[in-house]
């Protein structure tokens, strides 16, 4: 596997999923501007410190970051909330529709 190829195509896909440019998270990170279109276009990685500020800036933990199965942590986060909300009833509702898109029989 190419984990440079895949950590710059994740970084890009978490940071449209903000919507956000990479200039302007570039620059809300305190950097030139074009330091995470550098680290997508896979001419740089960033430190360690740039990644924990790459991380809490796209509001996700860096095992979410790294979390494969994970396609939307930021979403999985928000869904997780809302349904925190709901009566039993509710979210057991929203489990089977959940279960329904992801293809899955109910358990």
């Amino acid at each position: 596997m190419d984990y440079e190829a895949w950590f710059a195509a994740r970084l890009a896909a978490l940071r449209m999923e903000k919507d956000v440019s990479a200039r302007d998270m570039s620059l809300s990170l305190g950097q030139s501007e074009s330091y995470i279109n550098k680290i997508e276009n896979r001419r740089t990685l960033p430190s360690l410190k740039g990644f924990f500020y790459i991380c809490a800036y796209l509001e996700i933990t860096p095992q979410e970051f790294f979390n494969t199965e994970m396609v939307s942590p930021g979403k999985t986060k928000e869904i997780v909330r809302e349904i925190g909300k709901l009566s039993p009833a509710q979210a057991e509702h929203v489990l089977q529709i959940i279960r329904d898109l992801n293809g899955r029989e109910n358990r």
